[in-house]
């Protein structure tokens, strides 16, 4: 088994990084570092909030450049720690890279529940989701302009994880079996990033009627993980949507199941071709259809919001689903 020599988080705010980080590094009692604690700090010091501290960065690039040498120096001292720092995945090279996602307003609502100081304080659900997402665009433009990377993008991870539906200590506990190699191996090892995505928040692409023993309790069985480690779903990521390239039926049987994460491997991301040289983006819009999506919220009692391209009529309304008849 080998053993990465250090964890370094990334992900959007309001996703847990903090609390799963500080328990993480407490069980495999390595230190730990949170770049984001010592932004606030900057903030404060400055009287600014992390959006001002944020967009003041964009123009001056003495903010970044302090914690950027502070970076590279812990990565170059060869130390085993716990990193949480929305860039440390660009100057770590051996280490475990784990992003963490949640659904926005989820997110908003975490960042609204904590206690807050004079650096990151919201007054509504809104104003939290707002902020949070200029918070976030702000970084990404930065880091694009700055470092020609994009944190938006998977593949610069090993492992991704939607907090979403998953409490600490599930996803705690994905995170080192992955770490020690229990978990997720065959995909890393094909040098692919280990999703493990919330199955309610993934878009069907094929018909739920054409799906065949699509409940059965095999199927169940092995979502629940109760026959070994189950198969990965092959997923494609439009930069927004993720969707089943291939695994409808253990998609359907987590989902079933009520598992808050199900693993997956990324196949195609934005404009990567899932097949036939169509892009991820083009692959989705042509496939995930309103009937389609609306079929599958009714047979398994989830909601999915329509894509943009739905919305926009991405196909003809069957007779059935919202507006027809309107």
């Amino acid at each position: 088994m080998t053993v990465r020599q250090s964890i370094v988080f990334n992900g959007d705010l309001g996703s847990g990084k903090s609390t799963v980080s500080v328990e993480i590094a407490k069980r495999l009692g390595l230190r730990r570092v949170s770049v984001g604690d010592l932004y606030r700090q900057m903030a404060q010091e400055r009287q600014m909030t992390a959006l001002q501290l944020n967009l003041h960065a964009e123009l001056d690039q003495a903010v970044d450049g302090y914690v950027d040498q502070l970076q590279r120096d812990i990565a170059a001292s060869g130390e085993s720690l716990v990193m949480d720092s929305r860039l440390a995945w660009h100057f770590f090279t051996d280490a475990l890279k784990v992003h963490m996602i949640t659904e926005p307003t989820e997110a908003a609502r975490r960042v609204l529940a904590r206690p807050s100081g004079p650096a990151e304080s919201y007054t509504s659900l809104e104003e939290a989701r707002a902020k949070l997402r200029e918070r976030s665009e702000s970084e990404r433009s930065r880091f694009i302009v700055r470092y020609g990377v994009d944190k938006a993008r998977l593949r610069n991870y090993d492992l991704v994880c939607d907090t979403t539906r998953a409490d600490p200590e599930q996803v705690i506990a994905h995170v080192i079996d992955v770490y020690e190699g229990r978990l997720g191996a065959d995909v890393l090892r094909a040098g692919q990033p280990l999703l493990l995505l919330d199955p309610t928040r993934v878009y069907p692409t094929e018909d739920v009627s054409t799906l065949r023993g699509l409940w059965d309790s095999e199927a169940a069985a092995e979502a629940a993980g109760s026959v070994g480690e189950p198969e990965p779903l092959s997923i494609g990521y439009t930069g927004e949507y993720f969707f089943v390239v291939d695994g409808h039926r253990r998609l359907s049987a987590a989902v079933r199941a009520g598992l808050p994460m199900v693993p997956a491997r990324l196949v195609a991301e934005v404009e990567e071709p899932v097949v036939g040289g169509i892009s991820a983006v083009d692959f989705f819009t042509a496939q995930a259809r309103p009937g389609l999506i609306h079929d599958w919220e009714d047979a398994h009692g989830i909601t999915l919001p329509l894509p943009e391209h739905a919305l926009l009529g991405g196909g003809p309304v069957l007779a059935g689903e919202p507006g027809a008849g309107a």
